[in-house]
């Protein structure tokens, strides 16, 4: 019952995002297993999708970084099949995120302040973890 009320205010929250409803509702229940998969909040998955790449699916960076987590190609040969096209694969780009996110998180010790920093290649500044926090408290949902 949690699950249903949370899916039902995230997606109200994401409607401006993704107006089509079953992408919607198909996004939400992937990035919630996910996140719960690699020990992550799920308002902070959604966060970090949100500063990345806006809830783009074929969003690229001008480093290279991939899909709704920003991935970088290089991890496909690190954690994948060496396929960087399959970046673009809903699944695939949230489990390699949240596994990235998790294991930056383990190196740190659990600072997740740092651990964002690692991810986003900006370790020590502010910035990017201060976004990274303010975009999850727009996803913080009570249930």
């Amino acid at each position: 019952v949690a699950y249903l009320r949370w899916l039902g205010e995230a997606s109200q929250r994401l409607r401006p995002r993704k107006s089509e409803h079953q992408t919607r509702v198909e996004f939400l229940e992937t990035v919630w297993y996910e996140s719960r998969r690699a020990g992550l909040e799920t308002s902070l998955v959604l966060g970090l999708i949100q500063v990345e790449s806006g809830f783009r699916k074929y969003a690229i960076s001008s480093a290279g970084a991939r899909g709704y987590m920003q991935v970088m190609p290089f991890w496909t040969r690190v954690i994948g099949d060496g396929d960087p096209s399959r970046l673009f694969h809903l699944q695939t780009n949230l489990r390699f995120g949240c596994v990235i996110l998790r294991h930056y998180l383990d190196i740190e010790r659990g600072d997740l302040f740092l651990a964002l920093g690692r991810y986003n290649g900006s370790r020590g500044r502010a910035e990017y973890p201060n976004l990274v926090f303010g975009a999850r408290r727009q996803w913080d949902i009570r249930v």
